[in-house]
């Protein structure tokens, strides 16, 4: 039997967030408690939710521990607990960059599962989320770089969806002259997530891999950066910068592009799956006037999406690394990740689900998000494992440079290949 109390740690910070978590469900004398850390804690958080029931079905607890709402400060607290070796916490919902990172804390999943536990997901995030040829963590929801646009406009204008870069850009152009000569002046052509993060990192490895210019780094772990594709696709970025997207691009983050578009202020927009309902919703200056496509594709590519989204992992140092994992499996599990579609509008990680009658009542758009999916791109997390973050860095940081005007695509994609050869000297 567990006590219904708080494991000895040796660190105040991981103490503090500890204390703050819920226990849920009841709590039988014989009953085992796995501490899960979730998301945000938030009214869109159903982590919890999913949590109580297999508490409730199986006669054990569940503690949700409380953790940062900011993704850096989640994964330092994360690699603050499994760094320690510490057991306080059994199941972590961790980011889709992740795995690699983490994974000597990881146990493999695939031990402690059915030898098919695993079918029927998505074969991009299954390999994600395999490090090793160890599968560390299971898909909880996921997410795809998405095009945005304005129904009502386009149709207006006569102008067809782009499905090329090009044809992005003139449409933009075209259509923010005339509703600037209509009299919105702060009306732009196209919105999209320029600040140096890891924002960016999705963005422009959407642009070079769309152009034929690779993923920055392959499957091998390989440096590909340095191609004529992924200087063209930086190149015609910054020239958005400043025409048909707003200087301020080069500090926008998801929720400013949103709530440029939102307020009617925008003709495309590049973002997450989460928009569409919001768009669609009450108060929204453009609701009943949104579409969603693909993104558009360069002349030697085809539309690529950043894949996102967030996972279940159990931690080597769980006290009971079977039970972990059974709750890893229901939350994920296929009648749970249909009811979180429901309930919250989320994107499965299960096929299946995008052709489910009642989903697709729910949130039609579903159906067109499923082949983006299928042509999702990865960022090079796994392969990259712990020095993913630098790479990123790098990344964002030299794609800013292009943006604000400092360097041009050609010299931009020569220093990062020799700067991120130098990070993977060791093989990653």
């Amino acid at each position: 039997m567990r006590l219904n109390n708080l494991r000895k740690t040796k660190h105040p910070l991981m103490t503090s967030l500890l204390l703050g978590g819920a226990a849920l469900g009841a709590q039988p004398s014989l009953a085992t408690e796995i501490a899960i850390a979730c998301g945000s804690g938030d009214a869109a958080d159903y982590c919890p939710t999913v949590a109580k029931e297999w508490a409730e079905k199986t006669g054990n607890d569940v503690k949700v521990v409380s953790t940062p709402n900011a993704t850096t400060e989640k994964l330092s607290l994360f690699q603050q607990l499994l760094n320690s070796q510490s057991s306080d916490v059994d199941v972590m919902m961790i980011d889709i960059v992740w795995p690699g990172m983490l994974a000597k804390h990881l146990i493999d999943l695939s031990q402690y599962l059915p030898e098919d536990a695993s079918e029927g997901f998505f074969p991009e995030l299954i390999d994600n989320n395999t490090v090793d040829g160890r599968l560390v963590a299971m898909p909880w929801y996921t997410d795809a770089g998405m095009l945005y646009y304005r129904t009502d406009l386009l149709e207006k204008h006569g102008h067809a969806v782009p499905e090329t870069w090009e044809e992005l850009t003139r449409i933009a152009t075209q259509v923010q002259a005339a509703e600037r000569q209509a009299g919105n002046e702060d009306f732009w052509g196209y919105s999209f997530q320029g600040r140096a993060y890891e924002g960016l990192t999705t963005n422009a490895l959407e642009w070079v891999a769309s152009h034929g210019g690779g993923t920055i780094i392959d499957s091998d772990g390989k440096v590909t950066i340095d191609n004529p594709q992924a200087a063209q696709a930086l190149d015609r970025a910054a020239a958005w910068i400043g025409t048909i997207s707003p200087e301020g691009t080069l500090n926008h983050t998801e929720e400013k592009t949103r709530g440029i578009f939102q307020s009617g202020n925008a003709l495309f927009l590049r973002n997450w799956p989460y928009v569409w309902a919001l768009a669609n919703g009450e108060g929204s200056e453009v609701a009943g006037k949104v579409g969603m496509a693909p993104l558009p594709h360069g002349p030697d590519g085809e539309s690529a999406a950043a894949l996102g989204g967030w996972n279940f992992a159990v931690s080597r140092y769980s006290e009971h690394p079977q039970l972990a994992t059974e709750l890893v499996a229901y939350i994920t599990a296929r009648a749970q990740q249909k009811d979180h579609a429901l309930a919250k509008g989320m994107n499965p990680t299960i096929e299946s689900l995008y052709q489910d009658e009642e989903v697709l009542q729910h949130n039609p758009a579903m159906s067109d998000l499923y082949e983006t999916l299928t042509h999702g791109v990865t960022r090079p997390a796994t392969v990259t494992g712990d020095a993913y973050a630098r790479v990123s860095n790098a990344f964002f940081n030299t794609t800013h440079r292009v943006l604000s005007g400092e360097l041009e695509g050609d010299e931009a994609v020569e220093q990062l290949q020799n700067q991120l050869e130098r990070l993977g000297r060791r093989n990653w």
